[in-house]
């Protein structure tokens, strides 16, 4: 069963993937990837988030299988944004790289403490 709940939150995730990186390939010409930094932004945001709402000791297997590792794994793009960043530096868009690099992993990690700040907030809201 969490081989499905695998394969089925992957797939959920790589469409979501696909259509917000079109939709933001059409926000910009530039040369910066802003499709895919969108989704890797965004699902920092919502791994933070969901962690903090599920908490470390209450994520059940096929819950972990299907958000965690499916939907987010499909989601954000680790890959692609090594490529792109391949391909900035190999044309000699060195400053863009940079930037997409230092946006993408400090943006990144402090949306994760954002999320997770925020689910927090919530659920001690929602407990009182």
């Amino acid at each position: 069963m969490k081989v499905i709940l695998l394969i089925a939150g992957g797939a959920i995730g790589t469409f979501l993937r696909y259509t917000l990186v079109e939709v933001g390939s059409r926000w910009t010409s530039g040369s910066l990837p802003i499709g895919t930094l969108m989704v890797n932004l965004l699902g920092s945001f919502l791994i933070g988030f969901s962690w903090g709402l599920f908490g470390k000791e209450n994520i059940r297997p096929e819950v972990k299988a299907f958000l965690f590792i499916g939907v987010f794994g499909g989601f954000t793009t680790f890959s692609s944004f090594a490529l792109e960043n391949f391909h900035l530096i190999r044309t000699g868009d060195i400053r863009t790289a940079l930037s997409y690099l230092a946006i993408s992993n400090i943006v990144g990690i402090m949306l994760v403490f954002l999320g997770y700040i925020l689910s927090q907030s919530l659920l001690n809201f929602f407990r009182k």
